[in-house]
């Protein structure tokens, strides 16, 4: 069947208003937040993994690391703090969104140039400390942008904002990761002293916080919710309101324990080889600039075309169809790790490795965040909800993942990452008995647009 001329034209419209979404002031300062949000990440995870690995602190130590990140299990005991109370002369300057967003990003540029002051040769305990402090402020950070996500953005700008905060996401990690690498080894290829070289590639990665800065000077503070908390109450009134309306609704619901106790696990065998990842390529063998090339380079742009993929499995079909497709690759992809174990020091088998990896963990993001943001109720606790659904779901890289060390150090790579393999199991069992009882039912039909939607 032919196109008629009007089709051709509302076509061409549709596409033209597609991308035209992306350009909204709204939606870019979104994207630049983004960014923002994933800069820290990997200052107190991978690199620091990798920067531990090089002044040969052992493996177990390093698997313990992953503990330093409990701050974004727990940031969902402080949301209602968020939501509720303003931040002294920043908030009365920039707004209550814009005030804790200035006041979180710049805490990030002090906790991490304190981070990279920091020694791992001279004083372990002060790398714990700063790290705790970077993630610390990292998860504060993540609370108030979805919060100004939440509140900013219109129905109809939301895919949008998502789909670009999550592409700017990725790319500040693959600054703090891969950049911060690149930075290091030219210092030392410079000549700079190998015990300076660290510090700073930690303090260019805390001006990249300037992005952020930049973001929410230029940014319009949001309106309030119209089922707000009232603000003339004081504000330990607004704070148990808060509380209470948030997670007094969701535990409301049917099977909630079971819900969150999912939450918990499905991305829980990706986190879990995942704290090891860096350690183990230096590991065996590949050097930092292999590293950043091939793992924080070809794997991103793997996780980027990955995370379309998963977009449009999300979008066709059922939820639960979904969640299960996403999980089944998540694990097997953890056995090609073991298989790279066994061929050894190439390129070629790293960046197969990286690529199937990156792009199987990109698709079960998309649904989970697709899945999480359905478990959203009342838009007036969507950040303190969100919080709650997200720092569930860092136990799995955290709590669950800090023994990854120790089983490594005992079993060898080959069996460890068959072991991140079969850890999934538990989550797949879960979806089973949620889907069997309909939780999926309700949730096939959001109340907002998918990440992904564009």
């Amino acid at each position: 069947m032919t196109a008629t001329p009007e089709a051709d034209a509302a076509t061409r419209r549709s596409f033209a208003e597609a991308l035209a979404v992306y350009l909204k002031p709204r939606v870019l300062i979104v994207l630049l937040l983004g960014f923002s949000s994933g800069l820290p990440l990997a200052l107190s995870g991978s690199t620091l993994a990798v920067w531990l690995t090089e002044s040969h602190i052992d493996l177990a130590t390093i698997g313990l690391f992953s503990l330093v990140g409990l701050p974004y299990t727990f940031k969902f005991l402080w949301a209602p703090l968020i939501d509720a109370l303003d931040i002294p002369v920043l908030s009365r300057l920039l707004g209550r969104r814009r005030g804790w967003l200035m006041f979180t990003q710049l805490l990030l540029f002090v906790t991490i140039v304190i981070l990279g002051f920091c020694d791992p040769l001279k004083s372990l305990p002060l790398i714990i400390v700063g790290a705790v402090l970077v993630a610390t402020a990292s998860a504060t950070q993540d609370i108030v942008v979805d919060a100004f996500r939440v509140e900013s953005l219109d129905t109809s700008e939301q895919g949008a904002g998502m789909a670009g905060y999550v592409a700017a996401y990725r790319i500040g990690m693959l600054a703090s990761g891969a950049g911060v690498l690149f930075l290091v080894a030219w210092l030392e290829y410079k000549g700079v002293p190998r015990a300076n070289v660290w510090m700073w590639g930690y303090i260019g990665a805390a001006f990249g916080m300037a992005i952020g800065i930049g973001a929410t000077l230029f940014a319009t503070e949001p309106d309030a919710p119209a089922t707000a908390v009232d603000r003339s109450h004081n504000p330990l009134q607004r704070l148990y309101e808060t509380a209470t309306g948030a997670f007094g609704e969701f535990l409301a619901r049917d099977a909630a324990i079971i819900v969150l106790l999912f939450v918990v696990l499905y991305k829980f065998c990706d986190a879990f080889a995942g704290a090891l990842t860096a350690a183990f390529v230096i590991d065996i063998g590949f050097d930092k600039a292999t590293y950043a090339a091939v793992v924080k380079g070809v794997g991103l742009a793997a996780a980027l075309i990955g995370g379309f993929a998963g977009g449009a499995i999300v979008r066709a079909l059922p939820l639960a169809t979904s969640l299960w497709i996403g999980g089944i690759v998540q694990m097997a992809s953890n056995l090609t790790f073991s298989w790279l174990a066994l061929v050894g020091v190439s390129v070629p088998a790293l960046t197969v490795t990286i690529i199937v990896e990156n792009f199987t963990g990109a698709i079960g993001t998309v649904i989970f965040v697709a899945y999480l943001s359905a478990l959203c109720g009342d838009r007036a606790h969507t950040a303190t909800q969100y919080a709650l659904l997200t720092a569930l779901a860092a136990v799995g890289r955290t709590t669950l993942a800090s023994g990854g060390g120790f089983i490594a150090e005992y079993s060898g790579w080959v069996t460890f990452f068959i072991i991140t393999a079969v850890a999934a199991i538990p989550s797949l069992a879960l979806l089973w008995w949620l889907q069997t009882r309909g939780h999926f039912a309700a949730l096939d039909k959001p109340k907002g647009p998918l990440p992904t939607d564009n």
